[in-house]
């Protein structure tokens, strides 16, 4: 029972569970970016809620059944398409042996989800079948997906499926968001004016952003720095601001220490 990838999209990654309680061993987290969502995709086919799936990032994603297969969408997807027939996201789908699936995404937010009842067979390293692709360990082999590959369907036990999540359990999408936001322990090298900007000023996410981290465009911060600040322990959400300062937000990939 296999999936054959025809479109890959920008990037795709077979996603599990994160790789929790292993950061002072230098290992990231990992993970989906959006865990919500790939929370509710494997809940629609009867998944459990970290059953392996595939996040896709930013771009139509393709794929045909080898096997006739129930599964989900959620995230940033505005449709699935099964051979031209349009299909709703966060719906419990179905599609047949030779069926060919297109994910199309959403004007707003950056990864959909798809998770196949029984869920995805990868590798687990680390305790977790979690891509991490700086290291290419986890997934399919280390690495993004690609035209051509073959992702094999596990035979796990599919326990109370539902046909739709409830229009109040579905997360918004939208172009804006505002996010909670502490002061650090360098919080005190921002002059004046960079402390408040940071607070209140609006930032783009910009083109040089990955699942390592975003680049926060917009405003520029002033940082009394030479550079040589001791290594620290750094977490997803960490801002961290260059000499530049042009601040970046780490992700779900980001490094132990910075």
């Amino acid at each position: 029972m296999t999936l054959r990838i025809i479109n890959a999209g920008l990037q795709s990654t077979l996603q599990g569970e994160p790789r929790r309680g292993q950061r002072h061993l230098g290992v990231p987290t990992s993970g989906p970016a959006d865990p919500l969502s790939m929370a509710l995709a494997n809940r629609l086919v009867g998944n459990p809620l970290s059953a392996t799936a595939i996040e896709i990032t930013l771009s139509p994603f393709e794929f045909e059944c080898r096997s006739d297969v129930q599964f989900a969408v959620t995230g940033a997807a505005s449709h699935v398409g099964i051979n031209g027939a349009e299909g709703e996201i966060h719906n419990r789908l179905e599609a047949d042996v030779g069926d060919r699936v297109t994910i199309v995404p959403a004007e707003a937010g950056a990864r959909a989800y798809l998770a196949i009842a029984g869920g995805l067979s990868a590798k687990r390293i680390l305790r977790s079948t979690s891509t991490y692709l700086p290291a290419e360990v986890g997934g399919y082999q280390g690495r993004a997906l690609a035209a051509g590959d073959k992702v094999l369907i596990s035979n796990a036990e599919v326990q109370d499926p539902i046909d739709h999540t409830p229009d109040e359990y579905r997360p918004p999408l939208t172009h804006s968001w505002a996010l909670r936001c502490t002061p650090g322990a360098e919080f005190e090298l921002l002059d004046d004016e960079s402390r408040d900007v940071l607070f209140s000023a609006a930032f783009v996410v910009a083109q040089r952003s990955d699942r390592m981290g975003l680049q926060l465009d917009g405003n520029t911060l002033g940082i009394d720095s030479d550079g040589k600040l001791p290594s620290d322990a750094v977490f997803p959400g960490t801002i961290q601001c260059p000499e530049n300062g042009v601040p970046f937000m780490l992700s779900v990939d980001a490094q132990t220490t910075g």
